[in-house]
C-alpha cells in the first residue's frame, strides 16, 4: 500500500504480528494497483466486457466504492484509475486517449464476478486502506483480543480501552504550514480517516497538484482543501467519505456530510490562513 502500519495491543497472543501482515498480504495481493500480478491489475487487463470473478473482500470494497459514487454523485469514483495514471500517480503513467465521463458507470457487478463495460480501471487508494484496518480489527476480535489500537497509513481503529482504563486518545495531524484547533478523539469501537493535500502531491512550477482526481473534471482538485477528517463505524467508510468530501470541498461536501449525519472536520486553506468546517455531528461528540 506504500505506506506503514502499527498496532497497539493490550496482552497480544502469540502470532499476533504474523497473523497481522497475513491480512495485509491478502488484501494487496487483490487491490494493489502496484503489484503487477493482483487481483485488481488483472481484472484492470481483462478484455472490455468479460466477467471475471472476484474474491468475496474485494468484491465488498467495490460494492461499497460503487455506493459511494451514487451518494456523492461521482466525488468517490472506485473506477478512476485511468485519470490517476494520467496525472502521474499511479504505478505507469500514461497519456489518456479519452477521458470517460463517470467511470463508476462502466463497472458492472453481478454476483461474484464483475466486468468494464468500457477502458476504464479500478482504482481502491481512496477506500482499501480504511478495509485493511476493518479487516485487521475483525482479526484480532477472532484472536480474542478486546483492547488495541490498529493504524494504518494515519487510519485509524481503536477498540476497548488501554492498561489505564483510558479510551484511545487520538489527536488528528494539524495539515504543515496552518494554524488550527487540535481535534482529539477518543477511538473506542470507532474509526477515524484523514484525507489531505499535504500528503501525496507534486508541483508544476509554482501549481501543487493534488493525488485527489476530481472525476467530473477529470483533473487534481482545485486548491483549497488541505485536509478531511472523518469518524465513522467503518474505516472503510470514514476513508471513502473523507475522500469524496474532500473532492466536492466545503460547501457540496459537508452540506452532504450534514445531510448523513457524519462526524467531519474539514480544514480549507485561506489567503488568512485556515478556515475549519465541521459538521454539528462531530461537535455533538467534541461537547
Amino acid at each position: 500500500m506504500g505506506t506503514s502500519w502499527s498496532a497497539q495491543i493490550v496482552d497480544p497472543p502469540a502470532g499476533c504480528a504474523a497473523a497481522i501482515e497475513a491480512v495485509l498480504a491478502r488484501i494487496i495481493d487483490q487491490m494493489s494497483n502496484w503489484e503487477a500480478d493482483s487481483v485488481i491489475s488483472r481484472f484492470n487487463r481483462r478484455a472490455v466486457g468479460d466477467w471475471m470473478p472476484l474474491p468475496g473482500e474485494m468484491l465488498t470494497v467495490l460494492r461499497a466504492g460503487l455506493d459511494m459514487a451514487r451518494l456523492s454523485h461521482g466525488a468517490f469514483d472506485p473506477a478512476v484509475g485511468r485519470l490517476v495514471d494520467h496525472w502521474g500517480f499511479g504505478p505507469a503513467p500514461r497519456p489518456l486517449s479519452a477521458a470517460i465521463p463517470a467511470p463508476w458507470t462502466q463497472i458492472e457487478v453481478e454476483g461474484e464476478r464483475a466486468r468494464r463495460l468500457a477502458d476504464v480501471a479500478l482504482d481502491f487508494s481512496g477506500i482499501a486502506k480504511g478495509f485493511a484496518v476493518d479487516a485487521v480489527a475483525a482479526e484480532l476480535r477472532a484472536l480474542g483480543v478486546a483492547n488495541f489500537l490498529i493504524e494504518i497509513g494515519g487510519e485509524l481503529r481503536g477498540e476497548g480501552v488501554k492498561p489505564d482504563i483510558q479510551p484511545w486518545w487520538v489527536d488528528v495531524e494539524a495539515p504543515p504550514g496552518l494554524i488550527v484547533p487540535t481535534l482529539r478523539v477518543a477511538l473506542s469501537g470507532l474509526s477515524i480517516a484523514t484525507s489531505g493535500d499535504y500528503r501525496r502531491y507534486r508541483m508544476e512550477g509554482e501549481q501543487r497538484l493534488s493525488h485527489s482526481i476530481d472525476p467530473l473534471t477529470g483533473a487534481p482538485i482545485a486548491a483549497g482543501v488541505a485536509s478531511v477528517t472523518v469518524l465513522h463505524d467503518s474505516a472503510m467508510l470514514a476513508d471513502a467519505w473523507a475522500t469524496a468530501i474532500t473532492v466536492m470541498g466545503p460547501d457540496r461536501g459537508m452540506k452532504l456530510a450534514t445531510r448523513h449525519g457524519l462526524a467531519a472536520r474539514l480544514v480549507l486553506r485561506t489567503a488568512a490562513g485556515a478556515q475549519e468546517y465541521m459538521t454539528p455531528a462531530l461537535a455533538v461528540m467534541l461537547e
